[in-house]
């Protein structure tokens, strides 16, 4: 995100963002989902998400993205996925499964399931109704250093004041500096 809170551009433009990732961003972004076993994601983000790292996944020794890692990129496509939609009955996509009811519902039945963590990768739409009914447990905002002055944003749709603890910020050479919240 930038630095006055928006993820992406009023049209989806993300040009702005620091692509050039250092070897300790990577890192910590692959520590991160180390214990992953659940990847969320809503449906105007899946088919993007899904198609982009199907493409690493054939192409490992292609240098034109930020981290062309074939390891990486079968943890994101193997890893089973919830996409959250309201138009979908069946998923287009392996390894995922629709969720269409209730949000808190849904969460809820998630989160009473044993297994390890899960991640949202969003898009901003899903991501700004789980933080709106509370149903985040920990953020990991990674900063760009680059204000945009208008785009999409993930807190939008707050009902109420939300107070997080900084528990960790970490700068990477790259620019981007990452912050953990709960």
């Amino acid at each position: 995100m930038s630095i006055d809170s928006y993820i992406a551009g009023p049209n989806g433009e993300m040009d702005w963002m620091v692509w050039n990732w250092d070897d300790k961003l990577k890192k910590y972004v692959y520590e991160l989902n180390e214990p992953v076993d659940t990847i969320l994601l809503g449906r105007k983000m899946t088919d993007g998400f899904v198609s982009y790292w199907s493409d690493v996944m054939t192409k490992p020794d292609d240098p034109s993205s930020i981290d062309r890692s074939h390891v990486f990129a079968k943890k994101m496509i193997d890893t089973p996925k919830v996409v959250f939609t309201k138009t979908l009955k069946k998923s287009q996509w392996a390894n995922t499964d629709i969720a269409t009811g209730d949000l808190t519902d849904e969460i809820s039945k998630l989160k009473s399931l044993k297994g390890k963590d899960m991640i949202v990768y969003g898009g901003a739409s899903f991501d700004s109704s789980l933080i709106r009914a509370g149903l985040i447990d920990e953020f990991h905002l990674f900063i760009n250093p680059v204000a945009i002055g208008k785009g999409m944003t993930i807190f939008k749709d707050l009902n109420e004041i939300q107070k997080f603890t900084l528990i960790k910020s970490v700068a990477f050479d790259c620019g981007i500096d990452t912050q953990l919240d709960l």
